[in-house]
């Protein structure tokens, strides 16, 4: 009887404490489950530019973008010129993730005949869980080179005369799947101006965002207010209006702008048109995306 006794004792005492067991590893799950997880948030923006300026996106790691941006001439030009459309400026660029924080770029605009290229660092990614970041901050450096001849080649004219830099601080935050808005301070240097009093180095606020119409429709616009002038004001702050269409391969941005050059010391700091007198461009993005590993 004692035997028996024992064994029925360290039968029960196997089951309490698997029951036990199992309840403290449920405990142990549930509380895991309740842990906020750490998630980057994406599509901040459809693509890497709002419309002419840059966003906080970059490619992803490895992917090659190939842009092919187009400004027509300006609707008021009439009939004559088929508002606009008989004339064109174009840039062709090519943009490629290096990592998942850095992309570099370069690119070549019929305007001026400049090239470019530049880098672009995600400083910090808007994420939420258990390291919360309500933000996405990303640093932008360009070097552009004017390669247009000039116009009066007898002056004692240097290749450094032709360079001027740019540098942008993004500040961007995704309120929800409908609603971004990106803040832009800038900074743009030009070793050559065009007249004496004209400053070598502008200083312009930045301001975009976009609106989701539907899940594949956005809504963008973005506005550039210059600090500081140059002597003879001939030159306007950029206004942009646009739509996004993501196709799946293809991200295809419908715009209209007072801007004609497509890099960032020309929209930035020599914006000619006046949107009251009409002087407003049509304009497209077009990207496509190449997987290189």
């Amino acid at each position: 009887m004692k035997n028996y006794f024992v064994i029925v004792v360290l039968c029960m005492a196997f089951v309490i404490s698997g029951k036990l067991y199992a309840q403290g590893l449920l405990d142990v799950l549930e509380e895991e489950a309740e842990e906020p997880q750490q998630e980057f948030v994406t599509n901040t923006f459809l693509t890497t530019r709002i419309i002419n300026g840059q966003s906080v996106e970059n490619p992803f790691p490895g992917d090659l973008i190939f842009i092919i941006s187009h400004h027509f001439g300006r609707l008021n030009q009439g009939a004559y010129d088929f508002w606009g459309l008989d004339q064109a400026t174009i840039r062709l660029g090519f943009e490629y993730g290096i990592n998942d924080r850095m992309a570099i770029s370069v690119g070549r605009s019929s305007y001026e005949k400049t090239y470019d290229g530049f880098l672009k660092y995600k400083i910090l990614r808007q994420q939420s869980g258990i390291n919360h970041i309500p933000l996405s901050i990303s640093w932008f450096s360009g070097a552009y080179i004017k390669s247009q001849r000039w116009a009066f080649p007898q002056r004692d004219y240097t290749f450094s005369h032709r360079v001027s830099y740019a540098h942008q601080l993004m500040i961007a935050r995704k309120f929800s799947r409908s609603l971004s808005i990106q803040l832009t301070p800038a900074w743009v240097h030009r070793n050559l101006v065009e007249l004496r009093d004209d400053p070598n180095d502008f200083f312009i606020l930045g301001a975009g965002g976009r609106v989701a119409l539907t899940n594949w429709v956005t809504l963008n616009a973005e506005y550039f207010y210059r600090l500081n002038t140059h002597s003879v004001e001939d030159f306007f702050n950029t206004f942009s209006v646009g739509f996004d269409f993501d196709t799946g391969g293809h991200v295809f941005q419908l715009h209209f702008t007072n801007a004609q050059p497509m890099f960032e010391p020309g929209f930035l700091t020599e914006t000619r048109g006046n949107w009251l007198d009409g002087d407003i461009y049509f304009g497209f993005n077009i990207k496509r995306v190449f997987t290189l590993k």
